[in-house]
């Protein structure tokens, strides 16, 4: 990538990093740019909007089990 496409990929990955932050979002910088990307390749927006609220719903429930460590045999 030449200079001069990096600093624009960087410039725009910036502002949309600040728009989510402004709504509220939650999602950093490096999910944003592999969701780029995957718009950039053609995945559907719609769907990787919905993978990853689906994603977000089952964090939660995996987080609060407690964490223990596996028991050896």
């Amino acid at each position: 990538m030449d200079p001069e496409a990096a600093r624009h990929a960087r410039d725009s990955l910036d502002l949309v990093f600040h728009m989510s932050n402004i709504l509220d979002i939650g999602l950093d910088r490096h999910t944003l740019s592999v969701l780029i990307a995957l718009c950039e390749m053609g995945f559907s927006p719609e769907a990787l909007a919905a993978v990853v609220k689906e994603l977000r719903r089952e964090t939660p429930a995996s987080s609060s089990a407690p964490k223990t460590a596996p028991s050896v045999p």
